[in-house]
């Protein structure tokens, strides 16, 4: 077992773009990316070799940052052996960047596999406000092992407004958070429960066990990401001290949200400030986590990572070393009215004769029609509200929508936490809890996937999806499936 607070804390690797261009279908800016998936081994603990899945062969996989506006083009190449290392499962992968509004087929539609040898370019518009967003694999039925193994890295969008208001540079932190189990040799150990879920006992920060981050005496901010597949969270600092909100999974929140601890379910992102002028140098601050029922928790899972403050020089003419902004930004999401709602649909999660489902319905039903049935079919812009009930029991659900932003409207018929009033794609659905949430089914046409992001639940088998401005059974220009196919590309390991 690692030792908590003996390794130093890394940020991933920012990715460049290989190639630069204009778009000639609108004029903007496009980089080009490539990225790898690979099996290699990882020094998660000194000294011992973890097989691991990774972009690029590392993980997290390196992060993307551009500009609103700036498109991207992300080749990925499937150059992983046709079976899982470790355990032995088929490796066809599908690449998901979770809350970008992306045309269905690079939007990592489950069923859309990447097969060892083969890669796609997938196309990301980036015209959706700042916000911190990540990208994964989605591949049907083995999600869950995939992301665990290791394909989960960070993507960001930046915008004038964001970067005017909050910390940039080596100020602005992309903070990966998950937990591992590990077998005698090192390897990573999987065991869902019988598809519940998998609660490791070793937290990791950007793929290091409990690391320790030296900080001045400024302003940080940090993009904090749960890419654990079923644990979640509820931060707060060891001093009593707020965490300042200032984003939600899709952008700026109206205004920040100090709060002493929150809980943070599966894939969703905050992005909060901690001011570490208060404290003295030497001082030690650790981030700690409470818990939530239903995890399974051990020894050292309630820390996260530690601070330590230097007094190391800094930049003070920069105005967001020492202020934090009373407001933020507006989103239109954050303004729709019940009144401009079409319809409100009830969506159930479930589990039925040991199976997880979705208002009894699942991925089965799905691909048993053809990949045509669809449990909504919102018009292009149209305005739904959604409720989501939970009642499966001794279980928490975070419930993930694609393409779209919404806005929870109430939790149980009360309003929602203070740091949930902003912009969201991913909403943790409690145990006996009622979410409502009102969204604008906009950017495009097509068919999306919702699904509960433990994934374990999902690939067993709790994910359908809606179509947006089709009728069934119309023809698709951007089916998921056959619009942009993977293309050969060198062999792959046996």
């Amino acid at each position: 077992m690692p030792v908590p607070f003996r390794q130093k804390f890394v940020i991933p690797p920012f990715l460049a773009p290989y190639k630069r261009g204009i778009d000639p279908g609108d004029g903007q800016p496009v980089n080009y990316y490539r990225v790898t998936e690979q099996s290699t081994t990882m020094e998660i603990v000194p000294g011992i070799k973890t097989p691991i899945l990774g972009y690029n062969g590392v993980f997290p996989g390196p992060t993307i940052s551009n500009d609103q506006g700036t498109h991207a083009v992300v080749t990925m190449r499937n150059q992983l052996p046709r079976k899982h290392p470790v355990l032995g499962t088929p490796i066809a992968t599908s690449t998901h960047l979770h809350g970008s509004a992306s045309l269905p087929q690079y939007d990592g539609y489950a069923s859309d596999t990447t097969l060892p040898g083969f890669k796609k370019d997938y196309h990301y518009p980036n015209v959706q406000d700042a916000r911190t967003l990540w990208y994964h694999d989605h591949g049907v039925h083995f999600t869950a092992q995939n992301a665990y193994s290791g394909l989960a890295a960070m993507y960001i969008i930046h915008d004038p407004v964001e970067k005017a208001l909050l910390p940039q540079g080596e100020f602005d932190i992309p903070l990966a958070i998950s937990d591992i189990q590990f077998q005698a040799n090192g390897s990573a150990m999987y065991d869902d429960h019988s598809h519940s879920g998998l609660w490791g006992d070793v937290i990791l920060a950007n793929g290091v066990p409990w690391p320790v981050m030296n900080v001045k005496r400024r302003i940080y901010r940090f993009r904090l990401l749960n890419c654990s597949i079923s644990r979640s969270f509820q931060f707060h600092l060891s001093t009593g001290d707020p965490l300042i909100i200032v984003a939600t999974d899709a952008g700026l929140m109206p205004k920040p949200q100090p709060v002493r601890e929150y809980r943070h379910a599966n894939s969703e992102r905050y992005e909060f400030l901690i001011d570490f002028s208060r404290y003295k140098p030497g001082q030690e601050i650790v981030l700690r986590n409470k818990s939530n029922p239903f995890n399974i928790d051990y020894n050292h899972t309630d820390k996260v990572m530690k601070f330590v403050v230097t007094d190391e020089p800094f930049n003070t003419n920069d105005p967001t070393a020492r202020t934090i902004p009373t407001v933020l930004a507006d989103s239109a999401v954050m303004h729709l009215a019940r009144s401009q709602s079409k319809i409100t649909r009830n969506l159930q999660v479930e589990r039925k004769n040991g199976e997880w489902k979705l208002s009894g319905k699942s991925w089965a039903d799905v691909i048993a029609s053809n990949f045509q049935w669809a449990w909504a079919n919102p018009g292009l812009d149209d305005v739904e509200i959604w409720e989501i009930e939970n009642r499966s029991g001794g279980w928490f659900h975070p419930v993930h929508i694609h393409l779209v932003d919404f806005h929870i409207l109430s939790r149980n018929g009360k309003p929602a936490f203070a740091y949930e009033e902003g912009p969201k794609d991913v909403m943790y659905v409690g145990e006996n809890e009622k979410i409502q949430v009102i969204m604008r089914f906009e950017h495009h046409k097509g068919r999306y996937m919702v699904h509960c992001h433990n994934l374990p639940h999902e690939d067993h088998d709790m994910m359908i999806q809606f179509r947006v401005g089709l009728k069934e059974g119309e023809f698709d220009p951007n089916d998921p499936i056959k619009a942009a196919r993977p293309v050969w590309d060198t062999p792959a390991p046996a």
